[in-house]
């Protein structure tokens, strides 16, 4: 029979005490992983309102884009002052803002009267995306025991893929009863203002839910108070861990480190760190391939080839689906195989489904309303697009948010990871920005660019990643 090593703190565990710890892990893993469904959610809900938003405002595909990807610039400002939000006020206060500005946005959006407001308020929804992209995996690498950090920390992409098939699944929803339009009125409001107000259930289910876990050990013992953090630790990984011996090694990595500035980040070759620009070149690939504009415009894309707004709103949701099964298989074998593995499994899968989706899309005919592609080149293109976002969620999706949560050494961390998900999401905005233009002037072409990106996003795991599987993140350097 074994107590607790906390002095002070005495419990006596049951036969059942580790997995009920393990257990205890997962549920504060998968509370700060709401923030990851909110961000998945809100940044993917666009898609089905696409269509309602420009009937109701008569704005023209350029704005459209402009209105679909200024959210994404609150992101990046979001993720740039998340770290030092975290650093100050701590993990929770942080989510705590992520999920109020979330609820507040959703409304916001859903009433809005104009384009410009509907504009605000998706960037302040953005803005919680942000903090949210950051925060949660820092908070789910902080607490995760080393042994189980990478399936812990694949919570992150799993909440947002599930954010983004519930997104596509409640449009679907809200769509059919309208009569299979977002333009169309339901009650009192238009169908795709429903789709952005649905938001709010899940914001106040955040914040409720994380003021029910614990703030970070690593937090709590940078502001000095040791005794919370290791209470919090005995309260994530139960009484038979080694408390004493796990608040040592933070508080050996603390002591060692200082308040993390982005000045801190610059020193090598070319101005910033070598393992900084890892971090931003991971971040800025994940996003050059296109993922996004399945899920922010894939309504519009398919009935760019002729598909009605229905079906179109189905082959979403269908893809989503796609999305969580491949989420799952990484959260499998990310521990298994590493990062670098499943990265260029995934690098090569989504170059050979995007040089595919390519070539279906060259044989687009017709013009306007009458838009057609060959029946051949329709099912290649379908299976393409799945493909496609398969191999992304086996790896890139998984995989970016592990790392940057354990690549960079501690004294350096916060701030190198809001560097990086800043450019992940500066980099999100420029394509998602630019495809209504670039799919107007040429839908293969367009595929073929990010086809080419996805090559050389194996080019650059070969080069410059470095593995992190089964290191200690004490011990990243």
């Amino acid at each position: 029979m074994t107590t607790s090593r906390v002095p002070g703190i005495t419990s006596t565990p049951s036969p059942a005490d580790g997995p009920r710890s393990l257990g205890r892990v997962i549920f504060v893993a998968a509370v700060a992983a709401i923030g990851g469904f909110l961000f998945g959610y809100d940044s993917a809900v666009i898609n089905g309102a696409v269509i309602g938003i420009q009937h109701h405002f008569h704005v023209s595909s350029g704005e459209t884009g402009t209105v679909v990807a200024v959210a994404l610039l609150g992101s990046a400002v979001g993720a740039a002052f998340a770290g030092r939000l975290a650093d100050t006020f701590g993990r929770l206060r942080v989510m705590h803002l992520a999920a109020a500005l979330f609820a507040v946005s959703a409304v916001g959006s859903g009433l809005s009267g104009a384009v410009w407001q509907l504009g605000v308020w998706r960037v302040m929804g953005g803005i919680a995306i942000g903090l949210a992209s950051l925060i949660g995996p820092t908070y789910i690498a902080e607490i995760a025991p080393a042994a189980y950090r990478g399936r812990l920390a694949s919570f992150q992409q799993a909440a947002i893929v599930l954010g983004i098939t519930a997104s596509q699944l409640v449009n679907w929803a809200i769509a059919q009863g309208a009569g299979g339009r977002s333009e169309n009125d339901l009650g009192p409001l238009q169908a795709w203002q429903w789709m952005l107000l649905a938001a709010f259930v899940p914001a106040v289910l955040y914040f409720v839910l994380t003021s029910r876990i614990p703030e970070s050990p690593h937090y709590l013992v940078s502001v000095g108070k040791t005794e919370e953090a290791k209470r919090a630790v005995l309260d994530v990984e139960g009484a038979d861990s080694d408390v004493n011996g796990r608040i040592t090694e933070i508080e050996n990595a603390v002591r060692t480190a200082h308040k993390p500035r982005i000045r801190d980040l610059f020193g090598g070759g070319f101005g910033l760190l070598p393992i900084v620009w890892a971090g931003i070149g991971l971040a800025v690939f994940q996003q050059l391939v296109g993922i996004n504009v399945i899920f922010y415009y894939s309504s519009i894309l398919w009935q760019s080839v002729g598909i009605d707004q229905s079906s179109s709103l189905l082959i979403s949701l269908s893809t989503s689906v796609v999305n969580i099964i491949g989420t799952l298989v990484a959260m499998m074998f990310i521990d298994r195989i590493g990062r670098k593995p499943l990265a260029l499994i995934g690098s090569s899968g989504m170059a050979v489904s995007l040089a595919l989706a390519a070539w279906a899309f060259s044989s687009k005919t017709g013009t306007g309303d009458d838009i057609s592609i060959p029946h051949g080149q329709g099912v290649v293109a379908l299976v393409a697009a799945h493909a496609f976002v398969f191999f992304f969620a086996v790896s890139w999706g998984v995989i970016l948010w592990v790392m940057v949560g354990e690549m960079f050494p501690f004294r350096i961390r916060i701030a190198a990871m809001s560097v990086a998900t800043a450019f992940n999401w500066i980099a999100n905005w420029a394509v998602t920005e630019s495809f209504p233009s670039m799919a107007k002037w040429d839908l293969s072409a367009t595929y073929a660019i990010y086809a080419g990106c996805a090559v050389l996003s194996g080019v650059f795991v070969v080069k410059v990643v470095t593995e992190t599987k089964g290191k200690s993140l004490e011990s990243a350097d």
